[in-house]
């Protein structure tokens, strides 16, 4: 069986989800004594041998709702957002402080990836609903590696998820040149997930009990609040923006204008 808490999974937050699993597995029939690091997160998220893992909410209805199990959502106590939900942040350097977000169109975009709802969906709605549009996309192939490219002078702003600009806040020196320019509406926040055919219930309670009786440092650590139910359609409801590409042509069609 397979456990992987892999997604705000980074060295100063490793010993916290080793021992969240260590507590959730105490609530369960069975399960690893260690959580799966350093693997390919679709063929995790993919496997029958799944036990519990978190995706992200557009990946979960683009490409996993009808292949895995919804389990439930953790709570971050993330600021502006209902229990269970989270937002994107778009961040930018400290000279561009104080710019509403019509500012950035024309300029440089740095996202992590094309199924991504906080670093893409999320951002390119927003974005769209206000007739905005980026001059140039920056893949990366991460949330922190979009930060660091908007540090660096390679992009002009990113979109991160809400928790981990927390995170990246509290460890990352380069942090303390970047700034927040604006938020996206919430939308639910990571699910955990496990295989189709695999006992929800016992999975829902044996998380809560652990969360709830996980120290107080090692939540704070980890951000943890709770853990909430949500539906599929909950998450199927959220918009699913044009890819990288629609977009790049965009871009020139109106660099052509």
């Amino acid at each position: 069986m397979i456990a992987h808490l892999g997604m705000y999974d980074r060295p100063e937050t490793a010993a916290a989800n080793d021992k969240l699993w260590a507590e959730i597995r105490k609530h369960l029939s069975g399960g690893p004594d260690e959580l799966t690091r350093g693997a390919d997160f679709w063929q995790v998220w993919k496997s029958p041998d799944l036990l519990l893992s978190q995706t992200c909410g557009c990946p979960y209805r683009t490409r996993l709702y009808g292949e895995v199990e919804l389990v439930g959502t953790p709570d971050y106590g993330l600021p502006g957002c209902e229990p269970g939900y989270y937002n994107s942040v778009f961040v930018a350097r400290q000279e561009d402080a104080g710019q509403p977000i019509s500012a950035f169109g024309g300029r440089r975009f740095a996202y992590n990836e094309s199924l991504s709802q906080s670093g893409w969906a999320a951002p390119m709605v927003h974005l769209h609903d206000r007739s905005i549009l980026p001059g140039a996309l920056v893949e990366t192939g991460g949330h922190r590696l979009s930060a660091e490219a908007v540090a660096e002078g390679r992009a002009d702003f990113a979109s991160l998820d809400a928790l981990t600009w927390e995170l990246i806040r509290e460890h990352d020196a380069f942090a303390a040149g970047l700034c927040e320019i604006e938020r996206t509406e919430p939308t639910p926040t990571l699910p955990y997930i496990t295989a189709l055919g695999r006992d929800t219930g016992e999975l829902f309670t044996a998380i809560e009990t652990a969360i709830r009786e996980l120290d107080a440092e090692t939540k704070a650590c980890l951000h943890l609040k709770g853990l909430v139910q949500f539906t599929p359609s909950d998450y199927l409801a959220v918009p699913t923006p044009p890819g990288p590409v629609l977009t790049e042509q965009r871009i020139r069609a109106a660099e052509l204008t």
